[in-house]
């Protein structure tokens, strides 16, 4: 015979009073909170969030410097003359090439760490960063930036064809049959950012005191030159990069499973890994030529982003650009505020605020790549 259901609060075991029911309730809500993760967003939610956090870190940095700017006047459009001069001419155009820098960077990692099929692989791994700095340090030397009326478009040119070139040649060389070979990429990667370490050596050797001062600065980066043109050119070689990148997120989302997975599965992998290499080398090669080299923003955004949220292109694409644009914003501001009127070199910041960052979410992950 089979019996009856109990109640769960029979005589036989006491109801809970209304103090411990509540506690219940309370430590059940708190565990409840505790779960939440940001993966039960949307990439939509998410991407809107890192919006808004992005419009008050402008909106922040806009105030901040040798010369304060009211936010109140500022946002009611009440400026003195002096104070909107400041503003439109040297406060935006700088804020907004640090955000489509810092996009820039975030994307080129989120891209070559999926091609790669690496999560610590780095855009100074393609070369860019490494041609472009003989390039300035060949130009600087021989004062090449001094002559004519051009000379302040001369670097950032120099800058550029000297990147994209050395990027080019790697790339014919690590040429297969399938496209480039994740391993041979990343080895020629750094045969040629050592042999570019041994010619900025020299140059470096040559140098007199005001180049070697003058170069030493530009290697570190800084956003100090920023000019509405290169914010027009930069924003325009961005947008070609976001709208690559997810035309081929599916494509680097199943790359990550093997690049013979990903062709059963109608994927050209030898396509996919060109368009990605090209808009990279484009993206970087325009970054570094305007703001000299800003490290660690290409590795650690979208890897953090990786740790927190997993490796679907869906978050990692359009986060990547979000979370790289806040983080060199608010960079850039503690570089030019910190030591006012002076300014830091940002990428000493870049690395002093990523570096430890990094190194303390692998240690709460478990080391977990």
């Amino acid at each position: 015979m089979r019996s009856q259901p109990t109640d769960q609060y029979s005589s036989a075991s006491p109801k809970p009073d209304g103090q411990l029911l509540q506690k219940t309730l309370k430590e059940g809500a708190v565990e409840c909170i505790s779960r939440h993760r940001l993966r039960d967003f949307t990439p939509l939610q998410l991407s809107l969030l890192m919006l808004t956090l992005l419009f008050l870190a402008a909106i922040w940095s806009s105030t901040q410097g040798a010369y304060p700017i009211n936010v109140g006047e500022l946002l009611q459009g009440k400026l003195t003359e002096q104070a909107q001069l400041v503003f439109t001419e040297i406060r935006l155009p700088r804020i907004l090439l640090s955000v489509f820098i810092g996009a820039a960077l975030g994307l080129s990692g989120a891209l070559l760490q999926a091609n790669l099929r690496n999560p610590l692989a780095d855009p100074q791994i393609i070369g860019v960063s490494s041609g472009a700095a003989v390039a300035v340090g060949l130009c600087m030397l021989f004062n090449v930036s001094s002559i004519g009326n051009y000379g302040l478009y001369i670097l950032p040119i120099a800058a550029f064809l000297g990147g994209i070139s050395v990027c080019a040649f790697m790339l014919m060389i690590a040429q297969g049959h399938r496209g480039f070979d994740p391993a041979q990429l990343i080895l020629i990667g750094v045969a040629f950012n050592a042999i570019a370490a041994a010619a900025i050596g020299m140059v470096q050797y040559l140098s007199d005191d005001q180049q070697l001062r003058s170069f030493a600065f530009w290697m570190l980066g800084s956003l100090s030159g920023a000019q509405w043109w290169q914010v027009v050119i930069l924003s325009s070689i961005l947008m070609i990069g976001v709208v690559v990148a997810l035309h081929h997120r599916r494509g680097l989302d199943l790359l990550a499973l093997g690049e013979t997975e990903a062709e059963y599965a109608g994927i050209n992998t030898r396509t996919l890994k060109t368009h990605s290499i090209i808009v990279v080398a484009l993206m970087v090669g325009v970054s570094v030529a305007f703001s000299g080299i800003i490290g660690f923003v290409g590795l650690v955004i979208p890897h953090f982003i990786r740790l927190v949220l997993g490796a679907s292109q869906t978050f990692l694409i359009p986060l990547s650009v979000l979370l790289g644009s806040l983080f060199l914003v608010v960079a850039d501001t503690a570089a030019r505020t910190i030591v006012s009127p002076e300014e830091l070199p940002i990428g000493i910041l870049t690395s002093l605020i990523g570096g430890p960052f990094f190194l303390w979410l692998l240690v709460k992950r478990g080391r977990s790549l």
